[in-house]
């Protein structure tokens, strides 16, 4: 005899309001954390983002969850940036304007990471996550701008990406942003 089939269950895309609270959720969560660090409580988050406790552990069941969400979607906004700046500017401003966002990507890492590392131990998928979104990213610009003849040919995205790396993540001043915008404006300088 033939067991009857289980009717397969079709994944439903999250509403719209769900998806606007969870966006919003993250994108408070990542202000509260860069004021207050990352011990800023679950509630204060709800609150400031103007929806209750039960809603936040619907979409960020644990504080890891949110860490997580808030530095993925970092990493995925930094991606996508590339492509919109290119359709906007030429490929040398669009690199430009990309280490820009990069450096206020950096700064996140610099808050998020360490919190994520010493609740959990193992962020290796999710920074090896980030560094492919990234360096494709990277890659793209500086392919357009070296087709462009914008930069020198032998420039390599991984160069640029360790100097800024570099300098913000062991900048730990107040003025660590304004001096590596400086550094940018140095480093596309060098690079014609």
């Amino acid at each position: 005899m033939e067991r009857p089939k289980k009717a397969l269950k079709t994944v439903r895309k999250p509403r719209a309001d769900a998806q606007r609270n969870r966006r919003r959720l993250a994108d408070v969560a990542k202000v509260a954390f860069a004021e207050q660090g990352a011990d800023v409580s679950l509630e204060e988050i709800a609150r400031r983002a103007g929806v209750g406790i039960g809603t936040l552990y619907r979409h960020f069941p644990t504080r890891n969850a949110i860490l997580e969400a808030i530095y993925r979607q970092e990493a995925e906004q930094l991606g996508a940036a590339a492509t919109a700046l290119l359709e906007k500017k030429t490929p040398v401003e669009a690199l430009r304007a990309w280490m820009r966002l990069f450096v206020d990507y950096i700064g996140t890492k610099k808050l998020i990471l360490p919190a994520l590392s010493a609740s959990t131990g193992d962020t290796s998928a999710l920074t090896a996550y980030s560094s492919a979104q990234i360096m494709t990213a990277a890659n793209l610009l500086v392919t357009r701008a070296v087709e462009n003849g914008d930069i020198k040919r032998d420039v390599q995205a991984l160069d640029l990406m360790y100097a800024l790396y570099g300098f913000a993540n062991t900048d730990n001043r107040p003025d660590m942003t304004s001096r590596a915008l400086r550094l940018i404006d140095i480093l596309i300088a060098g690079l014609s």
